[in-house]
């Protein structure tokens, strides 16, 4: 018997059930829901699905200023997860939002380092933190395949300008041995060549080096983008991100990824914008969770509160497989 629970009843399920008992409460079909849907929390969704996937035939959680997790570091409106990275990718998230700049003091030990900021607030955190907590992941689930942005956040009174960002990735990837860690063809991979690895997009200037042929932040040919973060009030977010899935819907064999950021920075904190957005996210993913679409990338913040839309978005891969 199909189970046909109201908003209250999936909220209470959504952080405390696993994929195969939230896909009978949430009525989903058994064509979604094969062997692998039962791993949806356990980190390794990817792992059952065909490697001839481009990516772009995805429907692919992710976070909004991904390591932004201690209010103390700047204040509660730079605060947009509770999950570090590692319990993000644990959970099924597969994109990540990394923004970087130069520490303040440029002595011996940092001048090569790049930092987590949001804004000018740095995030207790670097690049090559969050780098190995994704190797670290990929050693355990080595069939999952992460989108990862990077950001030059150039924010604050310590910005650093295109060339010094370039040479400190450049760093990172040669002394570090992170290079083989990424993706960096300008084009979307497919799942198979993904595999085990970071899909790059460069939100920063690479000109200073021709060798940096990768997929560009905004790339109009390769990427459509709903990030409206300000000037619409929570309301028109949701409208927007709602807007957003209707244009993926009708366009399901396009080559660019349908990036759709649910994250909204306008009035209040992003926690309780996030509890006025999500609410109807939910309800557009929820009425069509048995159609056989995808809906690209979609940020997120403290999708630990919204563990129902997460799991939704992830049960889309498995429709119809």
């Amino acid at each position: 018997m199909t189970v046909n629970p109201n908003r209250r009843d999936i909220l209470r399920w959504g952080g405390a059930v696993g994929g195969g008992a939230l896909s009978a409460a949430l009525g989903l079909t058994a064509a979604a829901t094969p062997a692998a849907a039962a791993s949806w929390n356990s980190g390794t969704w990817m792992a059952g699905l065909p490697d001839s996937l481009s990516l772009t035939q995805l429907t692919i959680p992710g976070t909004h200023d991904s390591c932004c997790v201690d209010p103390t570091n700047g204040t509660e409106w730079s605060h947009t997860q509770n999950w570090g990275v590692t319990q993000q990718l644990q959970r099924g998230i597969r994109f990540l939002d990394i923004r970087l700049q130069r520490f303040p003091l440029n002595d011996r030990e940092t001048k090569n380092w790049l930092g987590v900021f949001h804004d000018r607030f740095p995030q207790g955190s670097t690049l090559r933190t969050v780098l190995d907590e994704c190797r670290a992941f990929f050693k355990q689930s080595p069939r999952e395949a992460l989108v990862m942005r990077i950001k030059n956040e150039n924010a604050g009174s310590n910005p650093i300008n295109g060339v010094e960002f370039l040479r400190r990735m450049q760093y990172h990837l040669d002394n570090f041995g992170y290079r083989n860690l990424f993706w960096t063809a300008p084009r979307w991979p497919r799942l198979g060549e993904a595999r085990g690895k970071i899909v790059l997009l460069a939100d920063f200037d690479t000109s200073s080096d021709s060798s940096w042929d990768v997929m560009h932040w905004g790339d109009s040919g390769l990427m459509n983008i709903q990030d409206q973060y300000q000037d619409v009030g929570t309301d028109g977010k949701a409208r927007a991100v709602v807007n957003q899935f209707d244009q993926a819907w009708w366009n399901q064999n396009s080559p660019k990824m349908y990036i759709n950021f649910t994250s909204y920075a306008g009035g209040k904190w992003p926690k309780l914008n996030a509890d006025s957005i999500m609410p109807p996210v939910f309800d557009y993913l929820y009425a069509r969770r048995n159609e056989a679409v995808h809906f690209g990338i979609v940020p997120m913040d403290f999708p630990d509160f919204h563990t129902n839309v997460l799991d939704l978005l992830v049960a889309k891969n498995f429709i119809g497989r």
